[in-house]
């Protein structure tokens, strides 16, 4: 039995080890949207995301895209400079 006992003991473990991994990756993923510079113009990115929502040639262009969405899910609009530090920052959040 004792063996059994180790088993049982080793896979609760596995288990535990798992369901806290889990927890610490799935953070709540946010609408906001950040405007940043991208080839030879501008990007529209989700916050988290890798690949782009939008390109423009103008930075005004990107940023009149991202409003619309922050508003659409009351978030923020970040605004990066060409350098890419951050210039503004816009909140539609409740």
């Amino acid at each position: 039995m004792s063996k059994g006992k180790s088993w049982l003991r080793t896979l609760i473990e596995l288990v535990e080890v798992f369901l806290d991994s889990s927890k610490k990756n799935n953070r709540a993923r946010t609408w906001h949207q950040h405007v940043v510079p991208y080839e030879e113009g501008w990007a529209v990115r989700r916050e988290g995301n890798k690949r782009i929502t939008s390109k423009h040639r103008k930075q005004s262009t990107a940023i009149r895209k991202a409003k619309t969405l922050a508003k659409k899910y009351k978030a923020d609009v970040i605004i990066h400079r060409a350098s890419g530090g951050i210039r503004e920052r816009i909140s539609y959040s409740e």
